[in-house]
């Protein structure tokens, strides 16, 4: 890779966004370019490079739009095209073309509250392969994060406004400014996902649980009394923000780590 093109491709990391890194190994023949040429392709088209533009580029795009597509799981792709019959150009030679499909993190923690606890968990998980999202009704308190091109906040009415938006494979943490707060966003959660988030916590002590169980009652959401954490969090540390944002992070990659491991 040329460093035009891994410099593009570390920007296009570091924004989390899918891209497909086209190569071409090796040719026989009159091809417009030569083995080493390449290209990277995203969602919006050619990004930077290039195999030799006309109809091999083309076809090429079009092999890195069906990959970007999300419909296979395949993340590599390699072709061996005889430029005349196969692509249709006036060129007798043939080329063999790699495609390699980098993905976006799809790793997504939402955090609700932006207090002290979840601006530590927020710098805790800045330097992990996740998209972060904190929200909250407190302005101030969300322009006190980080500037990270990982950390997105958002400002709600109630934070109840954002359950909305959230999806079904979202790691969510509630951290607002107490049971009054969480209560509310608990229940419509569970209200709206009928099958269990991959992971959902409330920070809180047993007492705590315990109100939250019988808000979830009067809700006549009894059966779901057992589908969050609380409190959150390993047992490690102590109490402060920094304890308390370890403890929830290393959680967060347990659970993870072993939902990737069923899936294999």
């Amino acid at each position: 890779m040329t460093e035009d093109l891994l410099n593009t491709a570390l920007a296009l990391r570091e924004k989390q966004e899918p891209f497909v890194l086209v190569k071409i190994v090796h040719t026989v023949g009159s091809v417009p370019r030569e083995a080493g040429a390449g290209m990277i392709v995203s969602k919006a088209g050619r990004v930077d490079g290039t195999v030799g533009g006309g109809k091999l580029e083309a076809r090429c795009l079009l092999e890195c739009e069906d990959m970007l597509s999300g419909q296979k799981t395949e993340t590599t792709r390699f072709h061996k095209w005889r430029l005349d019959s196969d692509i249709g150009m006036t060129c007798g030679g043939s080329v063999q073309v790699y495609f390699e499909l980098q993905l976006g993190c799809d790793w997504r923690v939402v955090i609700f509250g932006a207090g002290h606890c979840a601006q530590a968990l927020s710098r805790v998980l800045s330097v992990l392969p996740c998209r972060i999202v904190v929200v909250d009704n407190r302005s101030d308190w969300l322009s006190k994060l980080p500037v990270h091109s990982h950390i997105e906040a958002v400002t709600v009415n109630t934070h109840t406004d954002y359950v909305e938006h959230l999806k079904e494979t979202d790691f969510v943490v509630l951290m607002t400014m107490g049971h009054s707060t969480d209560s509310p966003v608990l229940v419509k959660i569970l209200k709206r996902f009928q099958t269990n988030l991959p992971y959902l916590g409330v920070i809180g002590s047993e007492a705590k649980r315990a109100r939250l169980v019988k808000d979830l009652q009067a809700a006549q959401l009894t059966e779901r009394s057992g589908d969050f954490f609380c409190p959150v969090g390993l047992d490690i540390g102590g109490n402060s923000p920094g304890d308390i944002a370890v403890s929830v992070a290393a959680q967060l990659l347990s659970v993870r780590d072993k939902s990737l491991s069923d899936k294999d």
